[in-house]
């Protein structure tokens, strides 16, 4: 008698991010998120039609993801409307320090908190195959400041060589927005922490009204809605991971941007009290203040200097630092540190000597003579860029702005990118700045 041997049961996956060898899925080239992580520790499993608390929530459309959650508009059951789900990864132990921070603002200052930050309308846990999610019912709202420029009119369709940019007064008014909300949070001593263009959400038109059938996404890959299945390299079935990943649809269509623009901050996941500040914030690259690239060191000024950056990004639709990834952490943040010397002027000498590897670019007369990340290759030429300042490079992107609204503009990106944070303006001090005067 023929006896069948049981299936080997899956191994575990490891609750971090797998390692070449480790890799589960064959490869899904839709623009998602990465389907390895999927782990214990990561992403929770969604599908189009999912129930969450009891089945009050139901999720219909993914609105977008990032690092730490994934974010779906879901229909209210209870009480009817719509809602941003907004689901952490198991793993991410901040998730009750937003919760802290959400509820203190609220308290603190209501009308103001509703007013510039996404309301917070629930909380719950979900226990999940990866673990126990935090999850956060926010008011719905439309794009990001990131993707609603590639929704306006005026480059559809889109043409070779098209500068894809916000007009100036659109810049101006969201910047302005964006820092008013920011002013706020300083008020209450709190940091953003994660201030940058994703962050920034647009306001929608009244959607509770719409059918569902019009906001429902499409379970449909042949339309691009979703991934093609997904698929182990072993051909199992995972236990972890959805059966296919959803294409993100903001509300672009229902956002309103014509007569009134209206911006608030949302994602207070990497914010932090003034009094405990983090010491591994989630600042992204490319906007990370000197002191914290070369000393790990976390003020409440982190923020007014990411300002300064989204200012040169919003008015000329070119990001001011450009700091790409890397296996070494060392060449990022030898990279950075040469594009902040190119662009805004030497360091001080406090910060240019706790840069260890500075010999492999400056002569110990601190005169520039290799411009090669990691250093001088073994029998090859020192490589040299000519060094271009924040002003040459805005007027090169060529903004639609007259001369003197240009160099007011540069004046204010100058006055708040200063290495010394006791010399950056506060949010409410920049407010003051004659060109948000005119808004």
């Amino acid at each position: 008698m023929d006896v069948s041997c049981p299936p080997t049961p899956l191994a575990t996956p490891p609750s971090r991010a797998p390692k070449n060898d480790e890799l589960r899925f064959k490869t899904i080239t839709s623009p998602c998120e990465w389907i390895e992580d999927y782990h214990p520790g990561g992403y929770h499993p969604v599908h189009l039609g999912d129930t969450f608390r009891d089945g009050r929530y139901k999720v219909i459309r993914k609105l977008g993801n990032g690092s730490y959650s994934t974010v779906w508009l879901a229909r209210d059951t209870t009480q009817g409307g719509y809602v941003a789900l907004k689901i952490v990864v198991s793993g991410f132990p901040k998730s009750t320090n937003e919760l802290q921070i959400l509820d203190h603002v609220a308290q603190a200052a209501p009308a103001q908190a509703a007013q510039y930050i996404t309301r917070l309308l629930d909380s719950f846990e979900h226990q999940g195959p990866n673990g126990l999610h935090t999850c956060l019912v926010f008011e719905p709202m439309g794009p990001t400041v990131n993707t609603m420029v590639q929704e306006l009119p005026q480059f559809k369709p889109r043409k070779f060589r098209m500068k894809i940019r916000y007009p100036p007064e659109m810049s101006r008014a969201i910047l302005k927005q964006s820092l008013e909300a920011l002013a706020f949070l300083h008020a209450q001593g709190i940091a953003h922490g994660d201030f940058q263009p994703g962050n920034m959400l647009f306001s929608l038109d009244d959607i509770d009204s719409k059918p569902e059938d019009l906001l429902r996404q499409e379970e449909c890959v042949e339309t691009g809605s979703i991934s093609p299945p997904v698929q182990r390299l072993d051909g199992k079935e995972d236990l972890w991971a959805p059966r296919y990943l959803c294409v993100e649809q903001p509300l672009a269509a229902f956002t309103n941007y014509v007569n009134e623009i209206k911006i608030k901050l949302s994602d207070l996941g990497g914010a932090y009290f003034f009094t405990h500040p983090p010491t591994k914030p989630l600042t992204p690259t490319g906007l990370r203040t000197p002191e914290l690239v070369l000393a790990g060191t976390v003020n409440n000024t982190n923020d007014v200097w990411s300002f300064g950056c989204l200012v040169f990004e919003l008015m000329t639709g070119r990001p001011l630092f450009c700091v790409p990834g890397s296996e070494s952490q060392v060449e990022v943040d030898d990279d950075h540190l040469l594009q902040l010397t190119g662009i805004l002027g030497p360091l001080p000498d406090n910060l240019y000597e706790q840069w260890e590897t500075s010999s492999l670019y400056f002569t110990p007369q601190r005169e520039l003579y290799n411009c090669e990340v990691g250093g001088v290759r073994e029998g090859e030429e020192p490589l040299m860029f000519e060094q271009e300042s924040m002003e040459e490079l805005f007027d090169q992107a060529n903004p639609d702005i007259d001369e003197e609204e240009a160099s007011e503009i540069k004046s204010l990106i100058r006055r708040i990118l200063q290495y010394d944070p006791a010399d950056r303006p506060t949010p409410a001090e920049i407010l003051q700045d004659p060109w948000f005067l005119r808004a």
